[in-house]
């Protein structure tokens, strides 16, 4: 799996909001083999650390030819994240094209715990 890079936040004493939109995720269906493409967005208040944006490029191509459920995809998304970045806050939202008929839209929170 690609390694996600990140760089320290300047300003970890304020809480701000930062946004990555992603509108050409791509990953497999694991039934039919069939691609499934989606935006995934990710909403995270950082701490220390911030993502950096061409490993999280990077990451995300390493799904182009995986077989997984649109909700493993969002979760795993979200775990991977939490753990190299740790933010205060985090949710990851998957917005799967439609498909059969039906259109998905999944959601993944994170919350650091309270000390």
């Amino acid at each position: 799996m690609a390694t996600i890079e990140t760089f320290p936040n300047k300003y970890p004493n304020r809480d701000y909001e930062i946004t990555h939109v992603n509108p050409e995720f791509t990953s497999v269906c694991p039934v039919t083999g069939l691609p499934d493409f989606a935006t995934i967005t990710v909403y995270y208040i950082p701490d220390e650390l911030c993502i950096e944006l061409k490993s999280l490029k990077y990451y995300y191509l390493e799904f182009r030819n995986k077989g997984i459920f649109f909700e493993s995809c969002v979760n795993e998304i979200l775990d991977d994240l939490v753990a190299v970045c740790k933010p205060r806050y985090m949710k990851v939202a998957g917005e799967f094209n439609t498909r059969g008929g039906i259109h998905s839209l999944i959601e993944a929170e994170y919350a650091q715990p309270m000390e």
